[in-house]
């Protein structure tokens, strides 16, 4: 019976995916197919959840289900260093942009965004009156917390030059495959390296300088052709994610920390209205932003990966929002290392403020903010977009702050749900740092800023 059971939860689950295939037939947009595909496995999730009820039923049709979900996030994360390592030297090498000036531009705005989400995350957590004080760890909790401060030896035993040097890539095809702790940042180091390399071969060797350069351009034609056949699976990855995510969320243990997810989700919110505010001071339109970008969201969301979106968040810049491509791959690579508003800024100010009262410690005093909001932005250089980084950024932020970072163990029953949704926003920022810099560098296209089609595949 059992058997009989998680196999025709598979079935059911197969079925889905042939429907959504039968609404791009019907020519429903990408989109349409993206927030249905959503919905449906929110509500297929649930189902199985509140029907089945045994944990090893679900489990066993999990396994299988996943297989679509996490071979989507696996068929991303195959193609993010190689698309950041052709973009960025093909965009040096053929001087598409002052890569200097439009990098510091997208890091000033990832800086001060998440500085803002530091300070919205520490009033948010304060308004709600939420605190550390009587929570009680079980088993596992005590375990997340004791893994928590072994992390933070590690990490202490590494002085800021030598993170700083990890930048700098011994060996650039170790960091090409995803390798060692700042791979996304040693790519594109070594990356602009290389651009600048053909860069000045040009006047000694011009004609090597034009070969490479043809190389490289063919080699990005069939990246950005790999890109596209991988995109078009999205709908399918999204399904088999929202289902998975609901199929086996301990709703229980959520609900023992509603008050902390309740005040996350109003903070994540209050930083996407900055977002908003932030394009509008610049005459551009924040709902076209959000309405162009809401499949790439959506993805960031079921997903849980900033690095694992980085293609979305690419192809979007470049066809919807009307970003340069060397503007888009900067801004989308800095962007998952570098100012994460979500797990970077909101995250780790939230419980730097729910902590500070148990040390005797007024978490609303100026001292405390300025602190903090310092302590956060730098603390969110480095940080890696997938999952787990939240957990690093807390990490960094309590040390910094004189807190104990054992006790963010005892979120760990709900960091995936809450993580779904700073990583839209860590999205969201680095679409902003790309649409923003354009702007400053007066290489907008705003025509295809607002324009009403959406291009997604």
């Amino acid at each position: 019976m059992h058997e009989l059971m998680w196999i025709g939860i598979v079935l059911l689950f197969v079925a889905l995916l042939f429907a959504i295939r039968y609404m791009k037939k019907l020519n429903l947009s990408f989109n349409v197919r993206v927030v249905s595909a959503l919905a449906a496995g929110i509500i297929f999730g649930g189902l199985v959840q509140w029907i089945v009820k045994d944990t090893d039923i679900i489990a066993k049709a999990m396994n299988w289900i996943t297989l679509v979900g996490a071979g989507y996030v696996r068929l991303l994360r195959m193609i993010v260093y190689p698309l950041i390592f052709v973009s960025i030297t093909k965009a040096i090498a053929t001087q598409e942009d002052n890569v200097g000036k439009t990098a510091a531009r997208i890091m000033v705005v990832l800086m001060i965004t998440v500085s803002i989400a530091a300070l919205v995350g520490a009033l948010t957590t304060s308004v709600f009156g939420l605190t550390a004080e009587g929570l009680q760890s079980g088993s596992g909790e005590a375990a997340r917390g004791q893994m928590l401060a072994d992390r933070l030896q590690e990490f202490e035993t590494q002085p800021i030059q030598q993170q700083i040097l990890q930048i700098i890539p011994t060996n650039p095809f170790m960091a090409l495959t995803g390798q060692g702790p700042n791979a996304t940042l040693a790519t594109v180091f070594f990356a602009a390296m290389l651009g600048l390399a053909t860069l000045f071969l040009k006047r000694s060797k011009p004609e090597s300088a034009d070969v490479f350069i043809t190389n490289l351009n063919s080699f990005s034609d069939v990246i950005m052709r790999l890109v596209r056949m991988v995109l078009r699976l999205t709908p399918y990855g999204v399904l088999a994610l929202m289902t998975n995510i609901t199929a086996t969320s301990n709703f229980a243990e959520i609900a023992r920390l509603v008050g902390f997810i309740f005040a996350s989700y109003i903070a994540i919110l209050i930083m996407f209205v900055v977002h908003g505010i932030y394009l509008s001071i610049y005459g551009l339109n924040p709902f076209t932003f959000f309405k162009k970008s809401a499949s790439n969201l959506m993805f960031a969301f079921t997903s849980r990966s900033s690095a694992g979106s980085l293609p979305l968040t690419i192809n979007n810049q470049v066809n919807n929002l009307g970003v340069p491509e060397g503007t888009a791959n900067l801004a989308g690579s800095l962007g998952t290392s570098i100012g994460q508003n979500g797990c970077a800024g909101i995250y780790p100010a939230m419980l730097a403020v729910m902590i500070a009262p148990t040390m005797g410690i007024n978490p609303l005093s100026i001292a405390f903010l300025v602190k903090l909001i310092i302590i956060t932005a730098l603390g969110s250089f480095g940080i890696v977009g997938v999952g787990g980084g939240a957990t690093f950024a807390a990490i960094i932020v309590l040390s910094g702050m004189g807190l104990p970072v054992e006790l963010a163990g005892l979120l760990v029953a709900i960091e995936p749900l809450i993580d779904m949704g700073r990583t839209a926003l860590n999205v969201s920022d680095s679409l902003l740092a790309g649409v923003i810099s354009a702007k400053q560098g007066g290489n907008l296209n705003t025509e295809i800023y607002n324009r009403s089609e959406i291009i997604t595949e």
